[in-house]
């Protein structure tokens, strides 16, 4: 089995709960629902980071594809800057979002993509072997 699926969502606050809903359909549909609570964690922060760090107001796209052992995680922005995981301080009122989610996924990176912007991407294990 491999299963792909994506959306494109506006750059709206309300998007990013439409984001978790959409993840969360697309992994009950593929009977993957052990680490649903994980991946819906990550890609609320991953798409709030690229409403919040982005240059203009393209909006996002969530794309999801999953085999039996792994589900990769993929939230596509028109921004070039590559995020860096960070210690945020006690008192902060952000900044916890990538440490959130790296001890949560398997793995995780950024690429650039053509012609602009970037994907940060998760990959969460769903069988026994490394993503």
């Amino acid at each position: 089995m491999t299963e792909t699926t994506q959306r494109f969502f506006e750059s709206r606050a309300e998007s990013i709960g439409q984001a978790r809903q959409f993840t969360t359909e697309a992994l009950a549909d593929w009977g993957l629902a052990s680490r649903a609570e994980d991946i819906r964690l990550c890609v609320s922060e991953l798409a709030t980071n690229a409403l919040v760090h982005a240059d203009d107001d393209h909006g996002f796209l969530v794309k999801i594809d999953a085999d039996e052992e792994v589900v990769r995680l993929e939230v596509h922005d028109s921004r070039r800057e590559h995020p860096q995981a960070r210690q945020a301080a006690d008192t902060d009122t952000s900044g916890r979002g990538l440490t959130l989610v790296s001890v949560l996924a398997d793995g995780w990176g950024v690429e650039d993509r053509t012609p602009s912007g970037k994907i940060v991407w998760s990959s969460f294990k769903t069988g026994g072997t490394t993503p």
